[in-house]
């Protein structure tokens, strides 16, 4: 295959537009920077659709382009560049438990990807995104889920009514404490740093629970992966 040296070629075109929201949902895929990432991808299963890697290195696979480093980089998201980008296609699926995570109007992409991390770590059956939520295949929640956006399942939702099984509300003012759940399927609800859950959402949801802590708040992500940690250490 023939080395990529000239910053104008269509594919790494089509690599840059990318890094736009409007195309990555015109065409339903996304860029995944770095080996790590690409590993994560390998070992979850998930195919690229094309490859593009630094020339001279073994990284990915024999379909993967071979680009100049130089020109590679030009393309890069990253600050300090990157010796591998792919493009993977978006998969989502519908709410499903048995331990949903839904996140309402959580707008900053780093939060949304560790919160994919922290279903992973916790075997979350999925993470659902309400309105207003940050795309989780942005580039920067791509990598802040370390990888876990190729792992766990990513579902959408147009509100609570979507939701499998008992809902519960993170709220800061609610007057029980998070426990675990006996239901069967469970559905964790975590809104916006500083609006938290709307009192619209609240009443949609069985439940309501608070994470008892000395400062006023979390941020979603801390938040979700607290909660994560105490519905899955001893459901009641």
């Amino acid at each position: 295959m023939t080395t990529i040296t000239s910053p104008q070629n269509p594919h790494l075109k089509a690599l840059r537009r990318l890094h736009t929201k409007r195309e990555r949902a015109r065409s339903g895929t996304f860029l995944a920077e770095g080996e790590d990432l690409v590993a994560a991808a390998l070992d979850a299963g998930r195919e690229a659709v094309a490859g593009f890697r630094v020339a001279g290195s073994a990284l990915g696979d024999d379909h993967f382009h071979d680009v100049e480093r130089s020109v590679l980089q030009d393309v890069s998201a990253l600050g300090s560049g990157s010796r591998v980008i792919a493009v993977y296609r978006q998969q989502f699926i519908a709410p499903a438990g048995p331990l949903c995570v839904y996140l309402h109007r959580v707008g900053d992409p780093g939060n949304v990807g560790t919160v994919l991390r922290a279903a992973q770590a916790f075997g979350a059956s999925c993470v659902a995104l309400g309105p207003g939520c940050a795309d989780p295949h942005s580039p920067k929640a791509v990598r802040a889920s370390m990888g876990a956006i190729f792992s766990v399942p990513i579902a959408r939702a147009a509100g609570p009514q979507e939701l499998p099984g008992e809902r519960i509300a993170l709220a800061a003012d609610a007057p029980e404490p998070l426990l675990g759940s006996a239901a069967a399927d469970v559905s964790l609800l975590v809104g916006a740093e500083r609006e938290g859950l709307p009192a619209d959402v609240i009443a949609l949801c069985e439940r309501s629970a608070r994470i008892p802590i000395a400062s006023e708040s979390l941020n979603a992500a801390m938040a979700a992966t607290v909660a994560l940690y105490e519905m899955t250490r001893q459901p009641r």
